[in-house]
């Protein structure tokens, strides 16, 4: 194989990033793992790659603050190379609740943490795969969610919209860069079973409403982890700013 190419996935620890991060790994990539807080699980990720034979480095980094991200991406130039491919995963839930209940601070911290996060690790990319900038190209792929054309009414309004951002970031952004040899991309999945209804303060919510699903089951993030995929590689080539649905029909 070639140079190995390399991969950062925020938020890569647990979930869809954790998935994503091992099917890249698998098909020879070098990755990088960002984490905000649970570096457990971002090692234990991590001990996977290296014992199949893979490199891979953890990077802590709060990707809503600029200095962190600046950090996250100057430890990937000096320690692993050129960035071939973002995903951008890092995201937040919080309980369950009307819009009515909602405090400043709350739609503060959700918007910063789903959305600043997005722009600050897109623009990072940017500078390193631009063509104009002398980069050789990259592809971007943004995880949204099918929060954001459901509007996720009674549950949680402010994390819908900050996936409804991440869609209009998608569009521009892909149309910015088309000519600097930047493919940008968006999944946008359904109910997954990962550990971040938890954070929403129902666990077993995928259970409660598969039977509105068609395909009548949650996803796996592994099946997310497919999609991103594809839509980074060279099979995808034709793509940006596109959306991939990944909710079984829902």
């Amino acid at each position: 194989m070639h140079e190995s190419k390399v991969v950062l996935v925020t938020g890569g620890g647990r979930g869809i990033g954790a998935a994503t991060a091992l099917l890249y790994a698998s098909k020879g990539y070098t990755v990088c793992i960002n984490y905000k807080s649970n570096s457990l699980a971002a090692e234990s990720v991590a001990r996977q790659i290296q014992s199949a034979g893979g490199k891979c480095i953890t990077v802590q980094a709060d990707v809503s603050r600029e200095e962190d991200v600046a950090r996250l991406f100057a430890t990937i130039d000096k320690e692993l190379g050129r960035l071939s491919v973002l995903v951008n995963n890092a995201g937040i839930l919080r309980p369950q609740s009307r819009l009515v209940d909602m405090s400043a601070d709350r739609i503060n911290t959700i918007l910063t943490n789903n959305v600043t996060s997005y722009f600050l690790c897109c623009r990072e990319a940017i500078k390193r795969m631009s063509t104009r900038l002398g980069g050789k190209g990259g592809a971007i792929v943004n995880v949204s969610s099918g929060a954001a054309r459901s509007g996720s009414p009674n549950e949680y309004i402010d994390y819908a919209a900050s996936k409804g951002a991440v869609d209009t970031l998608t569009k521009g952004l892909s149309l910015e860069v088309a000519a600097e040899g930047i493919r940008v991309n968006c999944v946008r999945p359904g109910l997954i079973y990962t550990e971040m209804h938890a954070d929403g303060g129902e666990a077993n919510r995928v259970e409660r409403l598969k039977s509105i699903i068609p395909l009548k089951r949650g996803g796996e993030p592994q099946e997310v982890a497919e999609a991103i995929y594809w839509l980074s590689s060279e099979k995808a080539s034709f793509s940006t700013g596109n959306y991939l649905d990944l909710a079984g029909g829902l």
